[in-house]
């Protein structure tokens, strides 16, 4: 088996996983990353996030990862609902169901143990927004779509609503070629983000965006953002929604990421009523569980809600 012959098997297989797209691209120092990130850094776009300016070095570089890395490997899987819960208060896409981080890794994992059985002792690590790792430059590098003005990866295909994931492995496979942007004039996330995070094309202050505000920060949400907050509890979908790319997303397959019952019939008193030990039970396996109850209520308080004494 040639390295192109490789690089078909696991295309196959990852789609045979359920993973939407595949791509490849050259383990090699992020130079073009580097400025643009220590940039970001130095503003303090990262607001609170301290962990984004740890391990700066192994951000750029995934041989720092993987020891002999070759190969960076990118994947698209898709989380886009069927329908969307028009109620209040208001959930990101991407947290109706369970965790991706454990739904997805668990492909990744499987993928990366077909690979070892079909091609031998490859060393290699699974990678789904829980390490160091660049992800929309890897994607961009590896044909995967662009990095938008909102500063989501865009597939020309497939839009935005899906989950990023990376095997980097030792063995060297043809990388594809690198996406060219197409958000051309348009501006529509821009105008739409109503706490104007998005400071220029591609570059957004994290410390003014709504999912900052709804999941990472831990004190109190400023009073001059509280009322642009739209109703969101955990993350927003506005840059993603407007988007006229995301006209070509389509129903996810994955029954994890189906809406949990507890978000399809919960109402606002229920969101003011919940006990902590009933969001523990009932959000457990889900995203929303970072936040933890003390954040949701302190999301609630923010859009003015009040709970009983």
């Amino acid at each position: 088996m040639d390295a192109q012959q490789q690089k078909e098997f696991i295309t196959q297989q990852a789609l045979h996983l359920g993973f939407t797209e595949v791509g490849f691209s050259k383990a090699q120092f992020l130079a073009d990353d580097a400025p643009r990130l220590e940039s970001w850094l130095t503003a303090q776009h990262h607001g609170q996030m301290s962990y984004m300016a740890n391990h700066f070095d192994l951000r750029l570089d995934p041989t720092k990862l993987v020891p002999g890395a070759k190969t960076v490997i990118s994947l698209l899987y898709n989380y886009y609902p069927s329908a969307t819960l028009d109620k209040s208060p208001k959930v990101a896409k991407y947290a109706y169901g369970q965790d991706y981080h454990h739904v997805v890794k668990a492909k990744l994992k499987l993928l990366l143990s077909t690979i070892r059985h079909k091609m031998g002792a490859i060393e290699g690590r699974a990678f789904v927004d829980s390490a160091p790792v660049l992800e929309r430059s890897w994607a961009s590098r590896s044909g995967l779509g662009w990095v938008g003005k909102n500063g989501n990866l865009i597939n020309k295909h497939h839009g935005s609503f899906f989950f990023l994931a990376e095997l980097i492995i030792d063995l060297p496979l043809p990388p594809d070629a690198i996406s060219t942007a197409h958000c051309g004039t348009c501006n529509r996330c821009i105008e739409a983000c109503p706490t104007q995070a998005i400071i220029k094309p591609t570059v957004v202050d994290g410390s003014k965006c709504i999912s900052y505000f709804t999941i990472e920060l831990k004190e109190q949400i400023p009073s001059s953002y509280q009322h642009q907050l739209q109703d969101w509890i955990f993350g927003c979908d506005i840059c993603q929604d407007v988007c006229p790319w995301n006209k070509f997303a389509m129903p996810h397959q994955e029954p994890l990421f189906h809406p949990l019952p507890s978000l399809t019939n919960f109402s606002h008193h229920d969101w003011l009523e919940i006990t902590d030990q009933v969001f523990k039970s009932t959000f457990k396996h889900s995203p929303i569980a970072r936040a933890g109850l003390r954040g949701i209520r302190k999301n609630l308080q923010a859009l003015g809600h009040h709970f009983p004494s």
